[in-house]
């Protein structure tokens, strides 16, 4: 039996694969209200990929679409949080306004790039401020994994992966290796 390699079924999945230049730059914000309608296309196409990964794929900490992973060069992301039942979060013309300076270092993965998980230091509370469909900002402050998951997004709208992010000379290691699959990330009480 040929096994398919977690890129290539993420790319299956109409995921854009690391190394398009989509990714490496930086997506437009939405004018809002004026743009809601395109937003809310862009927000739904990334629902029904979200819809389509999670079934061959369980994301037991989460998982966050961006809009330049589905080759659309917009200023949007949606994260799941890895609660059942939780509401997802949709980040419209995302900024971050302020990170604490407490911060840990935790295996991530990326769509776009999915048969390696890398050791990404990140702020433990992050404060964003995003943009309602109708023009309203909102600013909400997420901490630990949500903030990790919020974070990993916005970098995709800033034409950012997670390796930017990486401590020199830490390398990305194979899935094969990465042993934390179907755990949530631990943070001390």
């Amino acid at each position: 039996m040929i096994q398919v390699r977690p890129s290539e079924q993420m790319r299956g999945l109409g995921v854009v694969q690391q190394g398009d230049p989509i990714l490496a730059a930086p997506a437009q914000s939405f004018d809002l209200p004026a743009e809601r309608e395109a937003a809310e296309q862009v927000i739904e196409k990334l629902f029904s990929s979200m819809e389509r990964i999670g079934q061959v794929h369980p994301f037991a900490k989460g998982m966050g679409i961006a809009a330049p992973q589905v080759g659309i060069s917009r200023a949007v992301a949606v994260v799941q949080p890895p609660a059942p039942g939780t509401p997802a979060i949709i980040l419209l013309n995302p900024r971050i306004t302020d990170s604490s300076n407490d911060a840990d270092e935790q295996y991530e993965g990326c769509l776009s790039f999915f048969d390696v998980r890398g050791l990404v230091p990140r702020p433990l509370r992050i404060t964003v401020e995003t943009t309602t469909p109708e023009g309203q900002l909102v600013t909400t402050v997420y901490e630990r994994g949500l903030a990790r998951l919020v974070h990993h997004e916005i970098d995709h709208l800033d034409g950012l992966l997670y390796t930017a992010r990486m401590r020199t000379g830490v390398i990305p290691i194979p899935v094969e290796q990465y042993r934390q699959t179907g755990r949530s990330w631990a943070y001390e009480q």
